[in-house]
Order: structure tokens, then C-alpha cells, then sequence
């Protein structure tokens, strides 16, 4: 039975479905020796190669980390100013790679989480299964509650409107105003600009949830810690996917200590 070429590989761990559909828009996919285009197809008995090289279609080992992100990290593969990435911290995974679930920005810190399993990644990532993600958000000063109505309203970006499906005041001293939001998609640098479409200045941004799965409180930046259990088997729920057969074992780590420059 043939299926498409982003589904497939997504399948084994290559990549997410949205990687891999600019892979073969880049031309880096061939079949059968032929260059793939979107919307095409494979079965068990085509070659499939990406850059020239054959895949390995077997899936890999569905594993599903939490890693505490810190600030001044990207969240490429390889960032060509030199800045440190996210990926470095990550455990090495045989048989597959990393893919991580949606993106946080230089200036924002938390919750992130990376799976092997590249259709549960696209599961979660897709705007239709309205995922909540949960951010602490540092304001100057305290926001009158008309604007807080307004953000719930809803405000017009350049890409379209948007809205946070609730503001809960987290309180604060002197000139700064701590609030917790929740969005109910990932559009790039979506909560720092509903804040600024409103006038207000944010100074610090974590995310501390992403659907059933919170950033627990002893896990330090630059810590990742693999998800197991009831707690994976609720993010696959959120994804609409069946329990985990064999529930990983817990496993937490550090990320490599940057080298210093003489």
C-alpha cells in the first residue's frame, strides 16, 4: 500500500511532516532515482533517498523528552552566527533524531518538548487539535482590565487576528506584573505580540505548559527529562493516539557545558 513521501518519512523519525515537505519542495527527495514532488507517493518496494542517500524506513523508537529551555538558545539544528542551539543538549538517539515539537524564540526560556516519532510531532504541532500552550509573562507594570478584556476579545495582527483563551493575574512587585496565558496555537512570537498590539512591554517569557504536560519545577535550564507513563500517555491522547506499549523508563540529563574560547 503506497502513502505520501512526508507521511512516510515522518513516520520513521526523519523529520516532522512541515520539514519534510520543504525537503522535497528543495528537490532534496528522489524515488526511484527520480526527483519526488509534493503529493507523491511510495510503497515497500521504491528507493527512497534524501540528498542522494538511502533512508532507512523502519520507525524509530517512539521517545518524547521534556527539556527545560534557557534563553540566548536557538531552536535550529545548526545557527550559522555560532549561538548555541538547543539541539547540543539533547541526548544522542539511535536510530532516528530529534524533532522538535514547535519553536521558542532566542528571549523566551521553558518548556520544550522533542519526540523520534515525526507524525506525532505534526499531531501535535497541527492547529486542528487546538493544543493549549501555557506561558508565565512579565509585564511592566500592572495591565488595566480593558485591555485584558480586549486580549481575550481578541486583536488584529499582520497575520491575521488572535487571542489569549485566558489571563490569570500571577501578581508581582514594584514595576513588575506577572500574568500566566493561554493560547491555543503556536504562530511565531505569538504572545510577546499580542502584548506589544496592546501597548504593553513584556520583559520576560517562559512557557510552563504545553497541553498536558507541565515544566516541573526541579528541572533545571540546560535539563531534559524523558516522558514515561501516565504522563505520555496523556500528551498521546492530546494527540489522538492510542497508549503507549512499552512506557520508557524515566531518564533526566544535563546538556553539554559550552566550550570556552581562548
Amino acid at each position: 500500500m503506497k502513502e505520501r513521501l512526508q507521511k512516510i518519512l515522518a513516520r520513521a523519525g526523519l523529520g516532522s511532516r512541515r520539514e519534510i515537505e520543504d525537503w522535497i519542495r528543495a528537490g532534496r527527495v528522489a524515488v526511484n532515482g527520480r526527483t519526488a514532488r509534493l503529493g507523491d507517493q511510495a510503497g515497500p518496494g521504491d528507493r527512497i533517498t534524501i540528498d542522494g542517500r538511502p533512508v532507512r524506513l523502519q520507525p524509530a523508537e517512539r521517545r518524547v523528552i521534556l527539556y527545560h529551555k534557557p534563553a540566548g538558545e536557538v531552536c535550529t539544528r545548526r545557527d550559522p552566527e555560532g549561538r548555541p542551539t538547543v539541539f547540543r543538549n539533547l541526548p544522542r538517539v539511535k536510530g532516528g533524531r530529534w524533532i522538535a515539537v514547535g519553536r521558542l524564540d532566542l528571549n523566551t526560556s521553558g518548556l520544550m518538548l522533542f519526540t523520534t516519532d515525526g507524525e506525532l510531532a505534526n499531531r501535535l504541532m497541527h492547529p486542528s487539535r487546538e493544543i493549549e500552550r501555557e506561558y508565565a509573562v512579565r509585564v511592566l507594570g500592572q495591565v488595566p482590565a480593558e485591555i485584558l478584556d480586549a486580549l481575550q476579545r481578541g486583536v488584529q495582527l499582520e497575520d491575521g487576528p488572535a487571542r489569549f483563551e485566558s489571563i490569570t493575574d500571577a501578581g508581582g512587585e514594584g514595576a513588575n506584573h506577572w500574568y500566566h496565558v493561554v493560547l491555543k496555537e503556536g504562530r511565531y512570537r505569538e504572545v510577546r505580540r499580542l502584548w506589544e498590539a496592546a501597548g504593553v512591554t513584556v520583559s520576560r517569557l517562559i512557557r510552563i505548559r504545553f497541553g498536558p504536560v507541565r515544566l516541573p519545577r526541579n528541572l533545571r535550564t540546560g535539563h531534559w527529562r524523558e516522558l514515561g507513563g501516565r504522563e505520555l500517555d496523556a500528551l498521546l491522547a492530546a494527540a489522538g493516539l492510542a497508549p503507549a506499549r512499552r512506557r520508557p523508563v524515566a531518564r533526566t540529563g544535563r546538556g553539554r557545558r559550552p566550550r570556552r574560547r581562548h
